[in-house]
């Protein structure tokens, strides 16, 4: 199994003769106004067999990206739809319309369901979201090879129940920006980080017995984002520091070659 980072939280994964796509996109400015298209994001090396999505904030399910991305009849393996109305589900509407605008392959699958999908097999494991929005990791095995990926997760009392099925890890992919969200529906705003810090993603790689952990779910390169969207300084330096012997920083479109 060899993992090239896509940008921002994007993996793509190849083993087997296959490939597989988590949290692709290609086109972040529906939510990040200040994003200059093109810049830090790759595209995958050829036609991808399935994709995962963690979650469907605009930033992790690019429902365009994907159709173009994907083989025909692909499957595209994604968390339930948000609860309550539309005020409740206001970040994860624009990316549910664009997939039911698009002739792809989805299917909601739960916490816990496993899948094969060609050499991988892929298993859904619980996570929260920082906006209160439904949120899965996922867990990636092929080749006798075992990664994980955290979206956007915050820290939560799941990470051991997940270590225990499943660790060690040869690569856990986890955000590590911080991101301090003030939203206008989510009044009264909170203080606290809505995904994982620099600090919190190495405690998670540290009891997932991950072998590298990567930080993701960051791009320094971008000078502004969105109004209400703080991040951490410098995430990738600040992991490294936290996460020691196991901090593995990776470039856009860079390769990590777990067969080694």
């Amino acid at each position: 199994m060899r993992v090239r980072r896509l940008g921002w939280a994007g993996l793509e994964i190849e083993a087997g003769g296959g490939r597989l796509l988590i949290d692709y996109v290609r086109d972040l400015t529906p939510l990040f106004t200040g994003w200059r298209p093109g810049t830090g994001l790759a595209a995958p090396s050829g036609r991808a067999d399935a994709a995962l999505v963690t979650h469907l904030h605009r930033d992790h399910t690019d429902a365009a990206a994907l159709a173009e991305a994907l083989a025909p009849g692909a499957p595209v393996l994604r968390p339930a739809p948000g609860h309550g109305d539309d005020v409740d589900n206001v970040t994860t509407l624009l990316a549910e319309r664009e997939l039911a605008e698009r002739p792809l392959a989805v299917e909601v699958v739960d916490a816990w369901d496993t899948r094969d999908l060609g050499p991988f097999r892929v298993t859904a494991v619980p996570s929260v979201d920082g906006l209160g929005d439904p949120q899965l990791n996922w867990v990636v095995e092929a080749g006798g090879r075992r990664i994980f990926h955290g979206g956007d997760t915050m820290f939560h009392g799941y990470w051991w129940l997940v270590a225990r099925r499943f660790s060690p890890f040869d690569a856990v992919f986890l955000p590590a920006n911080g991101a301090v969200v003030d939203a206008p529906h989510l009044r009264p705003p909170s203080p606290l980080p809505a995904a994982l810090d620099p600090r919190q993603a190495a405690a998670a790689a540290e009891i997932l017995d991950a072998r590298h952990a990567v930080p993701i779910h960051y791009e320094p390169e971008q000078p502004e984002k969105i109004p209400g969207y703080v991040e951490v300084a410098d995430p990738a330096g600040e992991f490294r520091a936290h996460a020691g012997h196991r901090a593995h920083v990776l470039a856009v479109g860079d390769w990590l070659d777990l067969t080694r």
